[in-house]
Formats: C-alpha cells, sequence, structure tokens
C-alpha cells in the first residue's frame, strides 16, 4: 500500500514538473539551430540585448536592438508582443539569460536564446551584418 502511495505521489510531481517546465516558452538553441529557426521563420523577431556600440561592431541580421543596460529596459521589454516568436542574443549569454528570465515573467510564448550568444554565433561562421 505504501508502495503504491509513494509511485502515485511521484507520479503527480513528474506530472507537475513538466507542466511547470513546458510553460515557459523560453528554449536554449545552439547558433546553427537559430540560424535554422531565422530562415524557416522569418516573422520570428531577432532581438539583440547588447549596447549600441556593441550592436554597432556586427549583429544578426535583422535584429532589432534593445540596450539591456538602459535605464528603462523593462518597460521596453514589456512592450514587446508577447505572442510572437523570438530570437534572443547578447554577447556570450549572460544578458539574454537574464532577459529570458524576464520575458518568462511577462508570459512571452516563444523565445529561443541562443546559447553563447554572439560569440557561438561568430565561431559558428554564421553571418553578421554591419551598419555603414
Amino acid at each position: 500500500m505504501k508502495l503504491r502511495i509513494t509511485l502515485l505521489l511521484v507520479s503527480c510531481l513528474a506530472i507537475v514538473l513538466a507542466a511547470c517546465g513546458s510553460s515557459s516558452g523560453i528554449e536554449l538553441v545552439s547558433a546553427s539551430d537559430a540560424a535554422d529557426r531565422i530562415a524557416e521563420e522569418p516573422e520570428a523577431i531577432i532581438l539583440d540585448v547588447r549596447t549600441p556600440e556593441e550592436f554597432a561592431e556586427g549583429h544578426i541580421e535583422g535584429a532589432i536592438n534593445i540596450d539591456f543596460y538602459a535605464a528603462d529596459f523593462a518597460t521596453q521589454l514589456a512592450g514587446l508582443d508577447t505572442d510572437a516568436s523570438y530570437v534572443l542574443y547578447c554577447r556570450s549569454g549572460n544578458r539574454s539569460a537574464e532577459t529570458a528570465k524576464l520575458m518568462t515573467d511577462l508570459s512571452f510564448e516563444q523565445v529561443d536564446e541562443i546559447d553563447g550568444g554572439i560569440l557561438s554565433w561568430n565561431a559558428a561562421g554564421l553571418p553578421v551584418a554591419i551598419p555603414r
């Protein structure tokens, strides 16, 4: 009897944890997987959370830049469409990880965060745009 109750509790816990894990809509993806996503879903919004200076040094084509260090960063983020699909990155993954947490709190539906940021994008030999 105790074994059945234990198994039932473990099963319930597994269901609850699975449901919690799938609700965020945030997924950590490789640079090549992000590139595939961008190619397959051109309406996805590419969000670069580096500084404007970093952005000017090179960014993923079509990216919009919202400076993580801006005083109104959270307000700008909250103004975005939570139902849209996003590809999120920064330099190495630290700022984008913090941004992903905020996006989870704001109930964004679908966010692919590039593991390793633009550094991993560059290491994979993927193209960057450099404003003139």
